[in-house]
């Protein structure tokens, strides 16, 4: 045995059938809920058409903030991290299937994008972005996002996977000479993707600090996601000897870092418009901050910023895994009405308007990603076996 291999006292390997009624029942859910949301678009195609993408973002933008995890531990060479990398990996590696949910979108896209309904010359500041809003280049970026996620989420965790049989350190080196030149396509990629499919919404307002914003919030969704995956493997008799306390005070400490970074972005783009009262900057956040939707607004700041952030600085809570979950449920909670403020304004308004397609959509695309996650959990160890790096990972002192 070498001396880089690890062999703690735990199944290395996710056994699904042992969740077999489980599987059962977010497979019978997905089918379920795909069925209304297909009969949702029928019914009421605008509606689905702004839940569905509504949904969708709040999935995309978790597997965006693995991936973004996944550069950064191959980046900066991280031990620690080592031991989670691998549910990093799989849940990056699900951005295939929400390629697949993205197509729905292209045929909705007109209830969406009012920008792809005005002809030429009906609108001035439309024909002055028309280089860049026109459908064939919107579609072609499009295409341009998923396939770099597809190809970098596959990429690294092939090297990953690849060196659990032998240990070669030749795939760590590997990974990480491919992660720089990911680094700057992964932010113009996150970045153009949210103007594109989120400010495109409103084609006459934008932002500089947009594609940031919603990196804040991807990062710190997808850390609440590993946070609550750990503990689900760790609570059935998995990761024992292998994940400790100090695995989750580190998460636990970028989550409230992640917090704060979230709320100064936020803060930042909403003070710098307010201050320069600029009409096509502030209609934005007229549109939010009236009526129920600013009680929305008021909501998310509360729930998103001030009660985690005092919660997180007890470092009790971070080395106290069902505490940190509870933090990360909640969390996950405020970013989908991040989410939902971003989107569905477009469709409502004059005020939230909920609709029963906004949950269907949710949980036909959550329990499709989740019967497919599961399922592939057991194709590979739970955490990569001989990467040089694991014994520090285990012995963690933070």
């Amino acid at each position: 045995m070498s001396a880089n291999e690890i062999k703690p006292a735990s199944r290395e390997y996710f056994d699904y059938r042992g969740f077999g009624g489980k599987m059962l029942f977010t497979v019978a859910l997905a089918v379920v809920s795909l069925g209304l949301a297909a009969a949702g678009k029928f019914f009421s195609p605008q509606q689905f058409a702004f839940s569905w993408l509504f949904a969708l973002t709040f999935f995309l933008t978790i597997a965006m903030g693995a991936l973004f995890w996944i550069i950064v531990h191959h980046a900066v060479d991280a031990d620690w991290s080592v031991v989670v990398r691998r549910q990093l990996e799989n849940i990056a590696w699900l951005f295939p299937v929400l390629a697949l949910l993205f197509v729905p979108i292209v045929f909705v896209s007109p209830y969406l994008f009012k920008w792809m309904n005005i002809a030429p010359g009906e609108d001035p500041l439309l024909d002055d972005k028309a280089a860049y809003l026109n459908n064939t280049f919107f579609w072609a970026r499009t295409v341009f996002y998923f396939g770099f996620f597809i190809l970098s989420s596959w990429l690294l965790r092939r090297n990953s996977i690849r060196q659990d049989k032998d240990g070669d350190a030749r795939y760590t080196w590997s990974s990480r000479k491919w992660v720089f030149p990911m680094l700057p396509i992964f932010a113009l990629s996150l970045t153009f993707s949210a103007v594109d499919w989120l400010m495109g919404l409103d084609f006459h307002w934008f932002s500089t600090m947009w594609g940031v914003y919603i990196f804040a919030g991807s990062a710190l969704s997808a850390l609440c996601v590993l946070v609550l995956l750990l503990t689900a493997l760790r609570s059935a008799g998995y990761f024992e000897g292998v994940l400790t306390l100090e695995h989750y005070h580190i998460i636990g400490k970028l989550m409230l870092a992640f917090v704060v970074f979230w709320a100064y972005i936020g803060f930042s783009q909403y003070m710098l418009y307010w201050y320069a009262n600029i009409p096509e900057e502030t209609s934005y956040f007229l549109r939010r901050n009236t009526g129920a939707w600013n009680t929305l607004n008021i909501i998310m700041v509360v729930g998103h910023f001030f009660l985690p952030f005092v919660i997180l600085l007890f470092q009790g809570v971070k080395k106290r895994p069902l505490l940190l979950c509870a933090v990360a449920v909640w969390l996950l909670i405020m970013h989908m009405l991040d989410v939902y403020i971003i989107v569905l304004p477009a469709c409502h308004m004059a005020g939230p308007s909920p609709s029963w397609l906004d949950l269907v959509c949710l949980l036909a695309i959550g329990a499709t990603l989740a019967a497919i996650f599961m399922k592939r959990l057991g194709d590979t160890p739970l955490w990569p076996l001989r990467d040089p790096r694991l014994a520090k990972s285990i012995n963690l002192k933070n």
